[in-house]
């Protein structure tokens, strides 16, 4: 069997509040590593300043300068990240990626309590705390003023089936609820409900053209919220090996996650990379990478296909839409799923707390898997309560909910 070593993770802490703090990963390397050490980062709310990395196909070198909050979980952070480094040994590896393709358990979390502004939101805090993933979510009101809420969610420490963990999970979440909780429960459920896609998209032609289809920068803008068109060029002079793609462009929260998960999807390897965050919010990044048959990318399409996805990606990462339901009004946020079958992590969080922060009431809300043309994507659709606080303006929610999942200055 083997070993990986403690030292495979190393975390320095600053000293100084304004200076970040050193993440180093010295692991046997594996495509779509550093996607994975990404999301893992992201999770845990870190903002990534700066990231160096090296690897010779076999062995990889990655630094993380990230800024932390007070509440950063570090002891944690380091054995989550150990936990996404492949073993030493080749029958270690072998074992890890059986792993990882084998889906976790699914559990039904159902409650019911009296509602109140911004109780989904400390709900899903409590289960983010606690590691554990929501996969789908159904929410709902009774006439009397309950909260009907079904959460479908995975743990991401595998003891979600012992007593104690759910005794635990039931414990956070009395003591963010109080008396106004009524009831709780926590089940497995069978794998009906781990099938990942749900169909057809539910969403009418128009709202898909306008939220899915107009993939590029220039094609479509964010009516509230503007994107500086990414800069994307590839050299194949500069290197005899390696192809070189050079991107400038915005800073959003997750941008490195969304680079490494579109070269994990092209199972491209970056053999050297370097990320840079500049001032004015502007990010820089030269990565030499190859295929997986350790040639460059020679091939004009495969380049223009690789530059088209990356700028999609680094312009519009998420979807935001306002939809008039009547006389209701309907937020739709759709999240990209990885071919790996996972999304982006803390979605539905922001989601909740720009809510929260607007002091806007939520009457339904779910999450589901659909596939919309050749794409899977995690669709979150929430029907706020327009009982109060009528008059916040569709533009000022939206604005305030990409604000949030961007990490922009509202």
């Amino acid at each position: 069997m083997g070993i990986l070593y403690d030292d495979a993770v190393l975390i320095r802490l600053s000293e100084k509040e304004e200076e970040p703090s050193v993440i180093t990963v010295n692991c046997r390397d594996k495509t779509g590593l550093g996607c994975d050490l990404c999301r893992i980062i992201l999770f845990f709310g870190l903002t990534v300043v700066r990231t160096d990395m090296s690897t010779d196909g076999k062995w990889c070198y990655i630094v993380f300068w990230v800024v932390g909050k007070p509440s950063t979980r570090w002891s944690l952070l380091k054995k989550r990240l150990m936990e996404a480094c492949p073993s030493c040994s080749l029958a270690s590896v072998i074992l890890s990626e059986e792993a990882e393709t084998k889906p976790s358990d699914v559990f039904l979390l159902k409650f019911c309590c009296h509602d109140r502004k911004g109780l989904l939101h400390d709900v899903t805090e409590v289960l983010c705390e606690l590691e554990l993933i929501i996969k789908r979510v159904k929410v709902s009101m009774t006439p009397d003023g309950k909260a009907m809420d079904l959460f479908f969610i995975t743990d991401t420490r595998e003891l979600l089936h012992t007593k104690k963990r759910k005794d635990d999970t039931y414990g956070h979440l009395r003591a963010v609820l109080g008396d106004s909780m009524i009831s709780c429960e926590i089940e497995m459920v069978g794998p009906e409900i781990t099938s990942s896609s749900q169909g057809p998209s539910f969403l009418s032609d128009a709202i898909t053209d306008e939220m899915f289809y107009l993939e590029t920068p220039d094609e479509h803008q964010n009516r509230t919220v503007a994107f500086k068109s990414p800069s994307i060029t590839i050299d194949n002079l500069l290197s005899p090996a390696h192809t070189l793609v050079q991107i400038v462009c915005q800073d959003h929260k997750g941008l490195l996650f969304d680079v490494m998960r579109t070269f994990k999807d092209y199972n491209i390897q970056i053999s050297y990379g370097r990320f840079t965050k500049k001032e004015k919010s502007e990010c820089e990044l030269d990565l030499f990478i190859m295929q997986a048959d350790g040639k460059k990318i020679i091939d004009l399409s495969k380049q223009k296909s690789l530059c088209s996805r990356l700028r999609v990606e680094l312009s519009r990462p998420l979807r935001v839409a306002l939809i008039n339901r009547g006389p209701d009004t309907e937020l739709l946020v759709a999240n990209p799923v990885e071919l790996s079958g996972k999304g982006r992590p803390l979605v539905f969080y922001d989601i909740t707390l720009a809510l929260k922060l607007l002091d806007k009431g939520i009457f339904l809300a779910d999450i589901g898997r659909y596939m919309i043309g050749d794409r899977e994507w995690e669709i979150y659709r929430v029907l706020l309560d327009e009982g109060d606080n009528v008059s916040i303006s569709k533009t000022a929610i939206e604005e305030t909910v990409w604000s949030m999942l961007m990490s922009w200055e509202p």
